[in-house]
């Protein structure tokens, strides 16, 4: 079984957020980047279901810049056993990623693709329901918990009353949510031989994708500042300033 994971390079969540003085984008001058955390959990998902004897190969994508390959060498300390880096400097929207995407699992003919829920830099949470789209392959979201059974995948994810359980046939689309697992660290020893490991790199013009944006960022701002609370002598002076100055009450 061989299993597609696909990363995106974020900035690290440790990091506060910068916004250009010109409020065009967030300012990435000397910032610590990262793989995106919901994305390093399906890592971990995939080699576990390798350590397990269940998968025989994990193939690790990221479309972004050069730098990715950082991203990517992660990934393949952790256990992925090679990788594959779409090359482009360009802001590249969900569906041009899941077009991408759509084009290397033509290719590579993966049994399962695990990829996480959203990317915490533009919060979209599309990428792998497009994907699924375009492939007519069944989907499992928001999955905390998977397990193999009988040729297929049993899903159980996570929904606004409890839990779903789905049973999914092969090949398949998985989104990874947090209690799935806990990503672990990459070792020094498997660091160093992820220096060793095959990485190709592509452009979406090799794959015969257009990354045209189809939305424009018209303005980024910082969310205004918390104002500090206040003492109230009673009830009723509550209850006033709800009405009269948060106009929350009517």
């Amino acid at each position: 079984m061989k299993i597609l994971v696909p990363i995106k390079r974020v900035v690290d969540y440790n990091v506060k957020i910068r916004v250009k003085t010109d409020n065009s984008g967030v300012d990435l001058a000397n910032v610590k980047m990262s793989v995106n955390p919901f994305d390093e959990i399906a890592i971990e998902e995939a080699v576990r279901l390798k350590e397990a004897g269940k998968a025989t190969e994990i193939i690790a994508v990221s479309i972004g810049p050069d730098k990715a390959q950082e991203q990517l060498r992660t990934a393949m300390a952790i256990g992925a056993d090679r990788g594959i880096l779409v090359q482009t400097n360009d802001e590249v929207e969900p569906l041009a990623v899941a077009k991408i995407l759509k084009a290397i699992v033509d290719k590579e003919k993966p049994d399962i693709v695990i990829l996480g829920k959203q990317a915490i830099d533009d919060d979209s949470n599309q990428t792998g329901q497009m994907l699924a789209a375009l492939l007519g392959w069944p989907q499992g979201t928001f999955a905390s918990k998977l397990e193999i059974e009988g040729g297929g995948l049993k899903v159980t994810r996570e929904i606004d009353g409890g839990l779903e359980t789905l049973m999914l046939k092969l090949p398949a689309i998985i989104t990874t949510d947090l209690r799935l697992n806990e990503p672990r660290y990459a070792k020094l020893p498997d660091i160093m031989k992820a220096k060793k490991k095959d990485l190709a790199v592509m452009s979406p013009a090799d794959l015969g994708i257009d990354t045209a944006p189809r939305m424009k960022t018209l303005k980024v701002a910082e969310p205004a500042k918390r104002k500090g609370g206040i003492k109230v002598a009673s009830v009723d002076e509550l209850i006033g300033k709800l009405k009269n100055e948060a106009k929350v009450l009517s």
